[in-house]
């Protein structure tokens, strides 16, 4: 109670949100948000693998008219005061209480933090679904391995846990694949066998409520999505390979600690422990792996849980080295915290870093959004236009240098080819100088452009309409291509590899009844004839 009234209130008495950096996730989290509030659905009306509760808290305070950036604000504090008497129902049960206060802390940080992880200060909202997910997978996860201290009949148990695995499958469903066979495992083998049935019972009633609200297409279209992901060369996974995030010496201390746990638990014959936990390593690794800054946020709980499956001060245990495998497992659960230590801080004091920030260097986001206008970055990052060009082009002096397959990688569309150039610093400024543009020109009203990079968020800057099926993040196709009435290339491009390849499959598409109507030295426009 004390952290969600420290830093809910911290973030809530700023009047706005003030990030520091991630516009392009911040702009991608707005177009879906405000495309809910106008009452589409994502997968079925817009292309997105992350699932709709991630955003529907938000969607819903603005639709009841809240800007969207202190809808943001309150939706974190809700939901944390939703989670708080279930995180105060698991833990009470089955630790004891520092580590029940431990774990209470932990998931309330994750819940109301304001940054998505790693050491690096600045405020972002990106990723938030993140840590939203974990909390759930935390909170279902301990309730699995830890029975509770006095038995009972199982329904509040499972009820919870069938909702915590139900809001994996509707933020991330990496999350849910990455634990259900560990969570099923752990509640059978500590004889917790109505609490599953009530968590299978759960799940699948939440499944038909969601289905009877929205059709079971939509269930067919979050499918779609994710395969789409799952087969897509840009953004499968946003980071480090599989092997470095298991070996590479950022995370091999996390993986040693995670089997010497398992080890230890297993001497200290608390085997259904070191079994769950072995079968939960190979997810932790898949989730961090799936998700952007691969930080591995699960060595928090990998602390907790090896603290509360320690043998009992009445029982000395030692293993062949002559260890004392109580004091072993908690010198390892030490380590844990000490490895988590920087991302868990950061998350803790980022609500108070946000709240004593100076105003005077921020600008909103959106510069004509109205109530929308509580959503901030800093001027540095929205009104500096930075961008990243070559400078071994064509009569440059530097030709001879330039190796040949860098020219055919270039984005090239009906015989021209662009040089390279992305932009670095500035996106909200490159959008809002497209979109006045194109009013001034009358080509705006009622007009809906699909873009050739990896955002398409011209529409919230102005007077045009987002895509029927468009893809607020672009990972793969050409979603929202039937739906939109210009190409618009961006001459200095987010990810020109990305432009590349959409020119490229618009070309295959068939690109001859595209007419040139614009041409600006920020873009090329075409509309669809």
């Amino acid at each position: 109670m004390g952290i969600l009234v420290l830093l809910g209130g911290a973030a809530l008495l700023k009047g706005g949100l003030y990030i520091g950096k991630h516009e392009g996730d911040t702009l991608h989290l707005m177009q879906i948000v405000f495309r809910m509030a106008d009452g589409q659905l994502p997968h079925l009306d817009f292309m997105t693998p992350i699932g709709a509760l991630a955003f529907w808290p938000i969607a819903l305070l603005v639709e009841a008219g809240l800007g969207v950036g202190m809808a943001i604000l309150w939706s974190q504090v809700i939901v944390a005061a939703v989670f708080l008497p279930i995180v105060v129902w698991v833990a009470s049960s089955r630790l004891s209480p520092n580590t029940a206060l431990l774990f209470g802390a932990v998931v309330m940080v994750l819940l109301l933090a304001l940054v998505h992880g790693e050491a690096q200060r600045s405020v972002s909202i990106s990723m938030h679904y993140n840590r939203l997910a974990w909390a759930a997978a935390f909170v279902a996860i301990l309730a699995a391995l830890i029975p509770p201290v006095h038995p009972r009949s199982g329904l509040v148990d499972g009820v919870i846990i069938g909702l915590m695995m139900v809001i994996m499958v509707m933020i991330k469903v990496t999350y849910f694949a990455a634990f259900a066979l560990p969570v099923v495992v752990a509640l059978l083998l500590t004889e917790q066998r109505r609490a599953l049935g009530w968590a299978v019972l759960t799940g699948a009633f939440a499944a038909l409520v969601i289905t009877a609200f929205v059709g079971f297409d939509f269930w067919l279209a979050y499918l779609g999505d994710l395969a789409t992901v799952a087969g897509s060369e840009i953004r499968a996974a946003p980071g480090d390979p599989l092997t470095a995030i298991m070996g590479a010496p950022a995370y091999i201390g996390g993986s040693l600690l995670a089997v010497a746990g398992v080890i230890l638990l297993r001497q200290a014959r608390v085997d259904t422990g070191g079994l769950v936990l072995l079968l939960l390593l190979p997810g932790f690794i898949y989730v961090t792996y799936q998700n952007f800054g691969n930080d591995p946020q699960w060595l928090i709980l990998l602390a907790v849980l090896l603290l509360a499956l320690r043998p009992g001060a009445d029982k000395v245990m030692r293993n062949g080295f002559g260890w004392p495998l109580r004091e072993a497992l908690a010198v390892t659960a030490a380590m844990a915290l000490a490895l988590s230590a920087p991302s868990f801080f950061n998350l803790a004091y980022s609500p108070l870093r946000h709240f004593k920030l100076d105003t005077a260097d921020y600008t909103p986001l959106l510069p004509r959004g109205g109530v929308h206008s509580d959503l901030h970055s800093t001027k540095l990052r929205v009104e500096r236009v930075f961008a990243r060009v070559a400078l071994d082009g064509p009569g440059t002096m530097l030709e001879r240098t330039r190796p040949p397959e860098d020219d055919t990688a270039l984005p090239r569309f009906r015989g021209e080819t662009f040089d390279h150039c992305s932009v670095e610093l500035g996106l909200p400024s490159v959008m809002d100088a497209i979109v006045r543009d194109l009013e001034e020109a009358g080509l705006a009203a009622g007009k809906s452009l699909f873009a050739a990079d990896i955002f398409s968020s011209h529409w919230l800057f102005g007077d045009l309409e987002p895509m029927q099926g468009g893809a607020p993040w672009y990972y793969g196709g050409l979603p929202g291509w039937a739906d939109a009435d210009y190409l618009l290339i961006p001459l200095c491009p987010v990810v020109p590899d990305v432009q590349a390849r959409i020119l490229s499959q618009i070309e295959e598409q068939g690109a001859e009844d595209l007419v040139e109507i614009r041409r600006t030295p920020l873009y090329i426009l075409y509309s669809k004839g």
